[in-house]
């Protein structure tokens, strides 16, 4: 894994704020996710950025030497974006990683004259890209009662109060054949940490854990849908969108009970889309996920029950 540039965001927004919970407000993030992001920063760069007391949080040698360099970039970086910007180009929508993005591109091409899409599993990375006006509009799935901190002129809809977390387990697993599986049942896997971790998911995923009895064992942390191949083998299970079908040897089944939840959200910038256009494109987003949410043998029937009218709520 590489520094990316959310990092550098999140460790100069540290740096301006002067300590961390005032730093994830900015972000639109929890304190504990803020948290978790600059400890995998810190194990990138091999040292401590940050010494935290009383009186907030004070860069170390390092961390004033990182936020230097850091913050040199980020001007560069954010002029250099601002001088590309051409209105009258493409339209610009990020997507977290779900099973239905191929058709929803395919739907899209109907409503934009000209349209790129950019799949991020980081909710936080896209958040901050559509703030930043690098995205014109964003697909962005967040835990149920998170806040996604965006700024004034970026409107959202809901476009799912809440979903299930579901589970893969390897084709062979014990509970494979289960209907639904027990979280408590999971206690002594080897564990695929959720993509974006920083957005509250593998916060989300130690405090469900913990609440049964156990601390998950996160022995691999790859890009989402990387995966696959390591829990077809056996060795490991995974967090995963409800609608995901798996794959060879990859069985999805639901949590018992929901202890982890997500929130789909559309949010795009006022002054790249029209409202009629956020309107139709938010329509597109919607019915390309109760498609796939149709096609899913293990989600369609809490589609059927309660999803598609939680989802015409709005």
């Amino acid at each position: 894994m590489e520094l990316e540039i959310r990092h550098l965001r999140a460790v100069c927004a540290i740096g301006d704020a002067g300590s961390l919970s005032r730093a994830a407000t900015q972000l639109g993030i929890s304190q504990p996710s803020l948290t978790t992001l600059l400890q995998r920063v810190e194990r990138l760069v091999g040292g401590k950025l940050f010494d935290r007391g009383r009186a907030g949080a004070e860069p170390t040698a390092l961390g004033a030497q990182m936020l230097q360099r850091a913050r040199l970039l980020l001007v560069e970086l954010d002029a250099f974006g601002s001088d590309l910007v051409q209105r009258d180009g493409p339209s610009r929508l990020g997507s977290v990683h779900m099973e239905c993005v191929a058709s929803l591109y395919t739907r899209l091409e109907e409503v934009l004259d000209d349209i790129t899409m950019v799949v991020d599993p980081s909710s936080t990375g896209l958040a901050l890209a559509l703030a930043n006006g690098h995205l014109d509009a964003a697909v962005i799935a967040v835990d149920e009662e998170g806040d996604l901190g965006l700024p004034r002129g970026v409107a959202q809809r809901v476009v799912v109060p809440w979903v299930p977390v579901y589970i893969a387990v390897p084709a062979g697993h014990r509970l494979a054949s289960h209907p639904e599986i027990e979280l408590a049942d999971l206690a002594g896997e080897s564990w695929v940490g959720p993509p974006g971790a920083e957005d509250g998911s593998l916060t989300a995923l130690r405090a469900a854990c913990r609440a049964v009895g156990f601390v998950p064992r996160i022995r691999f942390e790859m890009p989402s849908g990387a995966g696959r191949q390591l829990i077809a083998a056996g060795k490991a299970v995974q967090l995963v969108e409800p609608t995901s079908q798996g794959g060879p040897g990859v069985a999805v089944r639901p949590l018992a009970g929901a202890p982890m939840r997500m929130r789909l959200v559309f949010a795009w910038r006022r002054e790249r889309l029209t409202f009629r256009q956020a309107s139709r494109v938010f329509t597109e987003v919607l019915g390309a996920y109760a498609d796939q949410a149709m096609a899913s043998p293990v989600f369609r029937p809490w589609w059927e029950e309660r999803g598609a009218a939680l989802a015409s709520a709005d």
